[in-house]
């Protein structure tokens, strides 16, 4: 409804310069207004869908009533379509094209109706004044919008990112305490496990504590099953690898594992130290390698091995089948456990593998840099990035409307320059030219005399020049030389025939 309304108003203003300058008062007539009225509608009606067209017909309905192209009636409709093209139009090469049509158009006419120059220069400072530079604010205008309304839309999307931060912290603490969880409290019930099984088994206990210590085997491995499965992998991708407890070396957590009753060996001690996330993983591998033996083949000899060369760490930790009645010995499947340490290890910019031996062990191996690959720098934000792009637009238009009409300005002034001097060039008369010239001679003769007789004379006489003869009809003014203004040969003549020749200064 408002678009409407505004179109209304907009063919009401429009309206009225045709209502004055266009009605038989002014030399018009009713029909004129009538047909402009009408031509003015449809305008207005298509400048949405089709701002170049309303332009286009003004300008197709100015240059009939003169080639200078400003007419009282449609110079207001010229600004105001000149003004929407720019503010509605996507694309400026359209537009361009245009305003060069128009130009050409004006050339054409001008010499098919053989008129001054003179026009066609005004018709150029017309389209200049009149329609492109309307134009180039009302694309201003339009990048404006753009970037402000880029900002809302920004200002906006920042706002709901923001209400969703707090959400993503949260959930990230739960991933992390999940993860830590999952790795370190697995690995703890474990070695309970173990313990209880070597509980089971000893001759120092009775049957009934025997019976005791079975139960709590059975239920801490049903508690690291549970465990395992509820949690899964969870932990964020950045997030560094617990560590249980904190700050815990190779050589404590083997140590650790051997007190609690699993057969561990570590070749060489002491273990290479790694750097951040190597460091980490490198844990991580011999605490899963030993939760693993500790579960899928509780009895078994379980070896870690540590080797180095300039570049990589290579950990090995290979156990055995299981020898404890009722456990079930092997490779694992590879779980939760594995994925997410295969993860880990990827994230240090190493490689894991994990596979069956030939005995029914399992040797699960990990090759990790000695320097760890630095981290990928944060990319910028979409809203960072849209804001850039939309900034840069805004910077382009406006340096379109700075350059734009620069250029034309320039090319106009070459133009004018080039025609003066062709001008010139016409109205030149040659001095020897003028001497073969005698009084009494008409124009034919004075033609047929001349090798090169100038196409045009001067338009009229120059500033501050001697006063023609008396009794003259007709006198005419040519250049005596091409650059300079003055001197110039004057011809006066009577009833068709040469009076007077002179060179005035």
């Amino acid at each position: 409804m408002r678009e409407r309304v505004f179109d209304l108003l907009l063919w009401l203003l429009l309206c009225v310069p045709v209502l004055l300058r266009s009605d038989p008062n002014d030399g018009g007539s009713w029909t004129q207004v009538a047909v402009g009225l009408v031509v003015l509608a449809g305008c207005v009606a298509v400048s949405r869908r089709w701002p170049l067209v309303p332009l286009a017909v003004t300008v197709a309905a100015s240059l009939p009533a003169t080639l200078e192209l400003f007419t009282p009636s449609y110079s207001l409709a010229l600004v105001a379509f000149g003004y929407l093209a720019g503010r509605r139009q996507e694309h400026t090469r359209a537009a361009l094209w245009l305003f060069g049509a128009i130009a050409a158009t004006g050339l054409v006419l001008t010499a098919v109706t053989h008129t001054s120059f003179g026009q066609w220069f005004t018709l150029l400072l017309a389209l200049a004044l009149a329609v492109v530079a309307p134009w180039l604010i009302g694309r201003y205008v339009r990048q404006y919008d753009r970037l402000v309304r880029s900002g809302w839309e920004l200002a906006d999307r920042m706002e709901r990112e923001q209400a969703a931060v707090a959400d993503r912290e949260r959930l990230r603490e739960r991933s992390r305490i999940a993860g830590d969880m999952h790795d370190s409290l697995g690995h703890d019930l474990a070695l309970i496990a173990i313990r209880a099984g070597a509980l089971e088994v000893s001759p120092d206990l009775g049957p009934d504590q025997q019976r005791a210590a079975g139960e709590l085997r059975r239920a801490a491995a049903d508690a690291t099953a549970r465990l395992r499965d509820i949690i899964g992998v969870l932990r964020e991708d950045d997030a560094a690898a617990p560590t249980s407890p904190p700050g815990e070396t190779v050589e404590e957590l083997t140590a650790r594992a051997r007190a609690s009753g699993l057969a561990v060996t570590l070749d060489p001690t002491p273990v290479p130290t790694l750097p951040g996330m190597s460091g980490l993983a490198l844990h991580r591998v011999v605490q899963e390698g030993l939760t693993n033996a500790a579960k899928h083949a509780p009895g078994s000899a379980v070896s870690v091995t540590v080797a180095q060369d300039s570049t990589d760490v290579r950990v090995r930790v290979i156990s055995g089948p299981g020898t404890v009645e009722g456990r079930r010995g092997g490779a694992p499947a590879p779980g939760s456990g594995l994925v997410g340490l295969g993860e880990r290890v990827r994230l240090a910019g190493g490689t894991l593998t994990h596979r069956a031996t030939e005995d029914g062990g399992f040797a699960l191996t990990a090759a990790l840099p000695r320097h760890p690959p630095a981290p990928a720098p944060p990319a910028a934000p979409t809203s960072a990035r849209e804001l850039d792009r939309a900034r840069r637009e805004v910077r382009k238009g406006l340096a379109r409307a700075i350059w734009i009409p620069l250029a034309l300005l320039a090319a106009l002034a070459l133009l004018m320059a080039g025609v003066a001097l062709w001008t010139q060039s016409r109205s030149y008369l040659e001095p020897a030219d003028y001497d073969r010239i005698r009084v009494g001679q008409t124009l034919t003769e004075i033609d047929e005399a001349a090798e090169d007789w100038p196409d045009h004379p001067l338009d009229g006489p120059p500033q501050v020049v001697p006063a023609e003869p008396p009794g003259m009809d007709e006198c005419r003014y040519y250049r005596s030389t091409l650059l300079a203004a003055i001197p110039v040969y004057r011809l006066c003549f009577v009833d068709g025939h040469l009076a007077d020749k002179a060179e005035v200064p």
